[in-house]
């Protein structure tokens, strides 16, 4: 695919979010002068190319009151992975889930979901309430409260010298 300097315009556009107005992409649209119809199709264009990997939501939790942040870590068979991570992912409170390579001997750990609460006592409450409901009591597992609040954003696309490439977050 080649990208036109429209592309690089309309992703230098979105690369630091969307604005949290009511028609997001019509505001992107009326800013690079095209309609809200083509900002959404060459958006779905370059995400099918592969040149935007993905689009998410990066939610303030702590700003909302949500300052009770734990990240369950869990040592599940890897034949296991996908159910247990689809059980998990279905949770209401789950808002992350997701599996990554353990990293043996200091991390035994392949299975990850974030749970957000108000209170650490409601959210340890929550973890025992998931794990007894799917009967996940026999895989190890461990609770990790979050200390510290970093900066999040998503992937950055287009440098400064309006260069495209795929500039890895912390997200991968």
């Amino acid at each position: 695919m080649v990208l036109t300097d429209s592309d690089r315009e309309l992703i230098a556009a979105i690369q630091g979010g969307l604005p949290v107005v009511a028609k997001p992409y019509a505001a992107i649209a009326a800013q690079l002068d095209l309609s809200e119809d083509e900002v959404i199709a060459r958006l779905q264009l370059l995400q099918s190319a592969g040149l935007i990997k993905r689009m998410g939501v990066v939610v303030r939790h702590r700003a909302l009151g949500y300052c009770a942040n734990a990240m369950v870590v869990w040592d599940v068979e890897d034949a296991e992975v996908e159910r247990i991570g689809g059980l998990l992912a279905g949770e209401s409170c789950v808002t992350l889930c997701y599996q990554r390579p353990r990293r043996l001997p200091m991390w035994r750990y392949n299975l990850f979901c974030m749970i957000h609460g108000r209170e650490r006592s409601s959210v340890l409450r929550r973890i025992e309430q998931i794990i007894a409901f799917h009967g996940l009591e026999d895989i190890a597992r461990s609770v990790l409260f979050s200390g510290r609040d970093f900066k999040q954003r998503g992937a950055r696309y287009i440098e400064p010298d309006n260069k495209v490439e795929m500039v890895k977050s912390c997200h991968g």
